[in-house]
């Protein structure tokens, strides 16, 4: 049985992409701190998010842009996307001189409605999640007569993606594991189409949210799965589903498949911070958090992790970061039982200072069930080095007479 994707379409992808101008090759890194933290003999991080557009999406959107182009006249495509792809389209379409309409959920972080609007596609946006945006799309498309450029679902685009494969075979040729985040399947498809050809005996993984978790069951299955609804903080790879052409090339090409939940994601995100100085979204942290997690041994190995995407909003990386430091305890919510008379928050405050950590805010609470005339809790937040330095403070608080509960 024939290939669904060919290395040949990629060579085709990759010739209409060098001609273009438009994709810059990604530079790889090697990040000395996370190596170490996988224990793998060495790990490089595939840049990609460093893209145009912040994400490998115009890689796919432009080969099948320019391929429809190669065959006839094309005036709009249409496309749904929760972000990632709608960028690609837009910069696609427009350097091709098409018109594009975007349909994006109504939940889509406002800067990717505003990039993709200022890449010149006209943006509609419908439903509450990337399956309700690609029925109306489709819909759309079908009036207007415009082409529906799909996400994942079709072998040009596939095949535009699988020309970061072949960059990646060749930048590391001694590589072991390739590690790439899984949503609709497109990426890795093309990514592994790629490997199969020039390197073939290489261990390919993908690596999903739990909250979008469908190629685990689609693989068990034999067929498809898809999710009434997601809910991941990884919303470039919260497709709900996958199709029956990247379901066939993950079959044939991928050799393994974990899972890695919205917590185990937030820590990437914030260690590829502060140990690789990169700043990545959800989907673009997936690769190193299923690295980092227990379900993957790289041990010894030349591990290549791809980084696909940097679309992160302001919003989103406050969240994550306050997420991630209370996860460490460098962020800790402190409950005080105090007698309610004057001198105590002082003589708390100093419990704190004399063990060096900060205070950020305080607040006294009176009018609580279960507290009786006199009493009143201090709520505490407080800035700590980590989970040792937190337990030595609330240990102090105690020692000095006070009930005190970490509430977060």
């Amino acid at each position: 049985m024939s290939a669904p994707v060919a290395f040949a379409d990629v060579e085709a992808a990759r010739e209409r992409l060098e001609e273009s101008g438009l994709i810059r090759r990604t530079p790889v890194v090697r990040p000395g701190s996370l190596e170490a933290m996988a224990e793998a003999d060495r790990l490089s991080l595939k840049l990609e998010h460093l893209q145009r557009t912040g994400s490998f999406k115009p890689r796919g959107a432009y080969n099948k842009i320019a391929s429809e182009l190669e065959d006839g006249e094309l005036d709009r495509v249409v496309a749904a996307s929760a972000g990632n792809h709608a960028q690609g389209v837009a910069l696609a379409a427009t350097t091709l001189g098409v018109d594009s309409t975007v349909v994006m959920p109504k939940t889509a972080p406002q800067t990717k409605i505003e990039a993709t609007g200022e890449y010149g596609a006209d943006v509609e946006l419908v439903g509450n999640d990337f399956r309700e945006a690609t029925a109306y799309a489709r819909e759309l498309a079908a009036e207007t007569g415009g082409e529906f450029v799909h996400a994942f679902d079709d072998p040009a685009i596939v095949a535009g993606q699988g020309t970061l494969g072949v960059e990646m075979a060749e930048e590391c040729p001694d590589v072991d594991t390739v590690i790439v985040p899984i949503g609709g399947g497109g990426l890795i498809g093309g990514i592994a189409t790629a490997f199969a050809e020039l390197r073939p005996e290489v261990r390919i993984v993908g690596v999903q949210a739990t909250g979008a978790q469908t190629i685990v069951d689609s693989l068990a299955k034999g067929t498809p799965q898809t999710l009434e609804s997601v809910d991941t903080i990884a919303d470039g790879i919260a497709t709900g589903g996958v199709s029956e052409l990247t379901l066939s090339i993950v079959e044939r090409h991928v050799d393994e498949v974990v899972t890695v939940d919205d917590a185990e994601i937030v820590d990437a995100i914030l260690l590829l911070m502060e140990r690789a100085k990169q700043v990545v979204e959800g989907a673009g942290a997936a690769a190193v958090a299923g690295l980092l997690s227990d379900e993957l041994d790289v041990t010894g190995e030349h591990v290549l992790a791809l980084l696909c995407g940097g679309n992160l909003d302001m919003t989103t990386l406050m969240e994550v970061v306050i997420h991630a430091l209370t996860r460490r305890k460098q962020l800790l919510r402190l409950r005080v039982h105090i007698d309610d008379r004057p001198g105590k928050m002082e003589h708390i405050s100093g419990i704190i200072a004399e063990r060096g950590a900060n205070i950020q805010t305080v607040r006294h609470d009176r009018a609580l069930e279960g507290l009786n005339v006199g009493e009143a809790y201090l709520i505490f937040r407080i800035e700590t080095s980590g989970a040792d330095h937190a337990a030595e403070v609330v240990d102090a608080i105690a020692e000095g007479g006070y009930d005190v509960d970490v509430v977060g």
